[in-house]
């Protein structure tokens, strides 16, 4: 699970960069890689769901 949460800040690192060049700068690679980025997140936010319930119980 710790790999995971490691996994997730550094995508959302990346997201955060990439979304402030683009709101900041207009820079529309930079939206490219946000949006992927966004759905990179949505993946492993699902499984760090899945992993979270399990080590609850």
């Amino acid at each position: 699970m710790e790999n995971l949460v490691k996994k997730i800040e550094g995508i959302y690192s990346d997201f955060i960069t990439d979304a402030n060049a683009q709101l900041v700068k207009g820079n529309k690679a930079a939206g490219t890689r946000a949006r992927k980025a966004s759905l990179d997140l949505e993946k492993l936010l699902k499984e760090f769901r899945k992993v979270s319930i399990e080590a609850a119980r």
